[in-house]
């Protein structure tokens, strides 16, 4: 009598079993076409109140500012307060301040002298004297002597914060050579091969 051969049902279950590779692209495609693609959530907006103006202006650009500030604040201060000498010196310091901030890096050095500058082309609404250009200029002249220690206070405070930012700048320029030398210096370290290494360990 014939035996018939008789398989172990192992080999059936593998048989009928999908290759893993075949498993994962059936996954993939089912998760392609079933289940929509997973979207991020939208950034949310950075908390903060309202940012204070920080422009950056040129070495021009920063004479325009204090000296057409310090002859409004003039004019604004003759018609108010009857050409106090006193509040006008007191506005120069915030407006020094805020030019020396406001220059860019490359024009830090134009700060100081430009705050004088300004200082004296808003004294003209200011100034007292006769009539003619003559005793015009005399009263500028006499107000600059008696405003003389609002005129250096400005200029100090200018001068301190382009110091300030220069010395920052070059602290960060110096800070930036170092890291660039060391990535540098770990790209140029040459890779020991396997090859180096197994002559290593046959010398």
């Amino acid at each position: 009598m014939e035996q018939h051969r008789t398989r172990p049902p192992q080999y059936r279950q593998r048989r009928d079993a999908p290759l893993p590779a075949q498993a994962a692209r059936r996954a993939s495609v089912g998760v392609q076409k079933g289940t929509p693609p997973a979207r991020r959530p939208a950034p949310l907006p950075a908390p903060g109140g309202p940012r204070l103006p920080n422009p950056r202006l040129t070495g021009l650009g920063s004479g325009l500012f204090c000296g057409v500030s310090m002859f409004v604040l003039a004019c604004v201060d003759q018609l108010l307060f009857g050409a106090s000498p006193t509040l006008y010196g007191v506005l120069f310091l915030p407006v020094s301040a805020l030019t020396a901030l406001w220059v860019r890096r490359g024009d830090l050095v134009s700060a100081p002298v430009v705050v004088p500058i300004a200082f004296t082309f808003g004294l003209l609404p200011l100034a007292g004297g006769g009539g003619g250009l003559s005793g015009r200029l005399m009263g500028l002249v006499t107000a600059l002597a008696t405003q003389a220690g609002w005129l250096y206070g400005g200029t100090l405070v200018a001068g301190v914060i382009s110091t300030v930012r220069k010395a920052r700048q070059m602290t960060r320029r110096a800070a930036q050579r170092r890291s660039r030398a060391a990535a540098s210096g770990r790209d140029a370290t040459p890779a020991t091969t396997p090859r180096s290494r197994s002559a290593g360990q046959l010398g």
